[in-house]
């Protein structure tokens, strides 16, 4: 008897661990806490190497400087969810951009007109490409990359390869202004508050309906830890010059796009678009309209980016965006989203976005030469994409 105890608690030992695995992590992609372990060594490495890296200085330049990417990838995240890509947003946001300009520079319209116009613009470039896709049944693959050719060619031709300025004070603030210390930390307060809320929220509701529930320790060190995240993000931002607009678009759209990928009804649909198409049409989704609606989205987000970069150079050029697209791309791919379809979050695009970003200004800090990048970013993408296809070969997912 003694022995058999001795086996069933032996036994009990790696249930137990596994249990406080999947306690602690749940089933989050496997690649975005490996590249949140990356950000950490690239973090420390680039510490070392440059002590200026890690200056409040530097940093709120560098989450300044993700927050293009971020936004592109945020909607570039639903359409490689759904089994396409999108290879035109670099453009869209190059055009859009030229569209900001032109209406405020040589027709001196209001900052709200042209704020509208460029949004609305940006809406229509999705409306076609997404209606050739879902309607004429041309791959997106071929629509995109079209579109990516047609936009920076109207761009040159609209704007005679040349650059123009944007001096409307308003457009200048959404890409170059910081938000007071103060609001910074009110802003961190809201946002520790509703982390405890949302965590227990979620433990008496799974209480509620019979589901399995992490121990509550588990739940008290996820919500500590994060909240201390978001503690430290003030501070540092508040140590330089307080938190850049920029940022708040990030967070505001992360928000927005996260809830409705995860608690509404068109979300599931697009996860189930990339997951099985043809269960999906079985079901009675809309297929078609679906996937006109993310290409929408996806050129929306595309037109907030170009406002944001248009703020940020005080300037329209004909290289505003140039291969936006496939930072954006690897920002998602790096972060968890699947090339196959069916899986990927915004969290994990914007930790992949924080990632090139960082290698990016870390190697600019260091003078590497410029196509170090490039190397670094193209070795980065090949091995996040090897290590999906590990994962779904073993099983992972």
């Amino acid at each position: 008897m003694m022995l058999q105890k001795d086996l069933q608690t032996q036994q009990n030992v790696p249930a137990a661990k596994t249990s406080l695995w999947n306690s602690l992590f749940g089933k989050m992609d496997v690649r975005a806490y490996t590249m949140v372990g990356a950000l950490i060594l690239i973090w420390a490495l680039f510490g070392i190497l440059d002590p200026t890296f890690l200056t409040s200085r530097n940093l709120s330049n560098l989450f300044t400087q993700m927050s293009v990417t971020s936004i592109l990838a945020i909607g570039m995240v639903l359409v490689i969810v759904a089994g396409h890509i999108d290879l035109s947003v670099g453009s869209i946001v190059g055009l859009t951009g030229g569209i900001a300009a032109i209406f405020s520079n040589w027709l001196e319209l209001p900052a709200y007109v042209v704020i509208l116009v460029t949004l609305a613009a940006g809406l229509v470039l999705g409306l076609v490409q997404g209606w050739l896709v879902a309607y004429k049944m041309i791959p997106a693959f071929i629509v995109t990359l079209g579109g990516m050719l047609v936009f920076r060619g109207i761009l040159m031709g609209v704007t005679k390869s040349t650059t123009i300025p944007v001096s409307d004070s308003f457009i200048e603030m959404l890409g170059n202004a910081y938000f007071a210390s103060g609001f910074g930390i009110i802003l961190g307060l809201i946002a520790v508050a509703f982390i405890l809320w949302s965590t227990f929220r979620k433990r008496r509701s799974r209480q509620k309906y019979g589901f399995e529930v992490s121990p509550i320790g588990v739940d008290i060190i996820k919500a500590v830890v994060l909240s201390l995240l978001v503690i430290a993000f003030v501070l540092v931002m508040n140590a330089y010059k307080g938190i850049p607009f920029p940022i708040i678009f990030v967070i505001v759209l992360a928000v927005i796009f996260f809830f409705l990928s995860t608690k509404t009804t068109f979300g599931r649909h697009i996860y189930a678009l990339g997951g099985n198409p043809e269960a999906a049409r079985l079901s009675g989704i809309n297929i078609r309209f679906k996937t006109m609606m993310i290409f929408m989205l996806s050129g929306l987000l595309a037109s907030i980016a170009s406002i944001v970069l248009t703020s940020r150079l005080a300037s329209a050029t004909i290289t505003a965006g140039n291969m936006a697209e496939m930072d954006a791309i690897a920002a998602c791919v790096i972060g968890g989203t699947s090339l196959m379809g069916g899986a990927g979050t915004v969290v994990g695009a914007l930790i992949g976005a924080l990632v090139m970003t960082s290698l990016d200004n870390g190697m600019s800090l260091m003078g590497m030469e410029s196509f170090w990048q490039y190397v670094v970013k193209g070795s980065i993408l090949v091995f996040a994409v090897w290590l999906d296809i590990s994962n779904r070969r073993k099983g992972v997912r």
